[in-house]
């Protein structure tokens, strides 16, 4: 898992260490690869995966070699979905400019997307990344508050900028959080007696009141609708309402994060945090929303905007530009036409239900957890994290060419993430391939 030139925070990560362990022309092309980009960019796998091509829930390499993709999320509704990529290219060739001119389609896209919100979530600045997204609702938040304080849960990651960065503890501790964060236990409902909702709302009550002896008040709680770097936690379905009324009751306001967990990939509504019956005062989305192009979103209630609009000067230059636009409005229509939502929730049952009865009995294996197109898998050795079994399992996969990776603050939860357009049969091979993984498990 980790070793010289890998830091404990990358999960599944090559180990530069082993470089000569590889052969010849693998070896070239990574020697190639470290010159240029440098120690900031890894790769994963003991082996690495030579990618060239992709289409639908398959990645392809320079022989041929077919990979199923149970990881990718990003790709939402699959690799070079048609009716995106010609949407794309249709759009290239005509104009790509910024959201200062009018443009109908980017007003068209933006009326469309927001009918899939609640009220009053009817306001929406575009990005380039989720990262950006995340970025500006924490400027929003602190400018509407007065405050500056934030609370994440434990292993938490929210984005790559300066700001988001210092409220990700998942990226380790060499990346210190900002003095004004607090951490409170991801929501596991093993952490304590008594219902889940009712133990989050005493730990966001601590965290509150501990900033508030520093002289610091809530400006918000943020959080991923599946608190995916956690583990994956999204059940039981309704533990957040106590959550976003202690926040509320603190002066504080509401993010939710949706880069990981929208766009119906938990298979009950287009967003993570609607099956925990919930408003969020702000929500996040990323760049799935444009199967890959770099467009993203913060969607407010309106009324969080009107005096940060008057006062702070808020540009992101090619942060809903006409191309990328293009894609996301037709990643609107393929989950539409294509029923992905529906098709999350039916493959994902019966992904889980395949890996619930494949892990039954097994000691190393503590739970398996999730919803939809999102499953994690927590191995144990005894009652601890169990990481070095976790990356033979993802590594093994990797040798039968199925992806996925781990999560969570160990490295010790499989985490099962692919593209939505994920059908039965790809789930029939994923299931064929984890159980010859598991045996050392067995």
């Amino acid at each position: 898992m980790t070793g010289p030139g890998n830091p404990p925070t990358m999960v599944n990560g090559f180990d530069n260490a082993r470089l000569d362990q590889l052969p010849e022309e693998q070896r070239a092309a990574v020697a190639r690869r470290n010159r240029v980009l440098g120690p900031v960019y890894r790769l994963f796998y003991a082996d690495p995966v030579e990618i060239v091509r992709g289409a639908g829930t398959y990645l392809y390499d320079s022989t041929g070699n077919e990979y199923l993709d149970a990881y990718n999320n990003v790709p939402c509704v699959g690799h070079a979905h048609p009716r995106s990529a010609d949407s794309v290219a249709r759009q290239a060739a005509t104009v790509n400019t910024n959201t200062r001119y009018l443009q109908p389609s980017v007003v068209d896209y933006a009326e469309d997307l927001l009918s899939t919100f609640p009220t009053p979530l009817s306001n929406i600045v575009f990005t380039c990344s989720g990262s950006e997204a995340n970025d500006l609702a924490l400027r929003v938040v602190r400018h509407v508050t007065g405050n500056s304080g934030i609370i994440v849960t434990a292993n938490a990651y929210h984005g790559v900028t300066s700001a988001v960065a210092a409220i990700s503890p998942s990226l380790g501790a060499d990346s210190p959080l900002d003095i004004c964060v607090r951490t409170i236990p991801a929501p596991d409902e093993r952490a304590g007696p008594g219902a889940l909702g009712d133990y989050l709302r005493a730990q966001i009550r601590s965290a509150t009141a501990d900033l508030a002896r520093h002289g610091v008040g809530l400006a918000a709680f943020i959080a991923d609708s599946v608190f995916s770097s956690d583990g994956v936690f999204s059940r039981p379905a309704g533990f957040l309402p106590p959550v976003i009324d202690e926040v509320h009751r603190a002066g504080g306001l509401y993010i939710a994060d949706e880069v990981q967990s929208g766009f119906g990939r938990i298979g009950a509504g287009w967003w993570g945090f609607q099956r925990h019956g919930i408003a969020p005062d702000i929500v996040t989305i990323g760049k799935p929303m444009g199967n890959g192009l770099p467009i993203a979103a913060a969607v407010f209630d309106p009324d969080l905007l009107v005096d940060f609009g008057r006062k702070i000067r808020y540009f992101n230059t090619f942060g809903g530009n006409t191309v990328s636009v293009a894609a996301a409005q037709a990643v609107l229509d393929v989950i539409r036409d294509e029923e992905l939502i529906e098709n999350a929730a039916r493959v994902g049952a019966q992904l889980k239900a395949g890996v619930e009865a494949l892990t039954s009995g097994l000691d190393g294996v503590a739970q398996v957890r999730g919803d939809g197109l999102f499953i994690g898998v927590e191995l144990v050795t005894g009652d601890r994290p169990d990481p070095d079994t976790a990356a033979g399992v993802v590594n093994e996969l990797r040798r039968r060419r199925v992806l996925i990776s781990a999560s969570g603050p160990h490295g010790n939860v499989l985490k099962i993430r692919p593209p939505m357009a994920f059908r039965s049969a790809d789930a029939d091979r994923f299931l064929t391939e984890f159980e010859a993984a598991l045996t050392p498990l067995r």
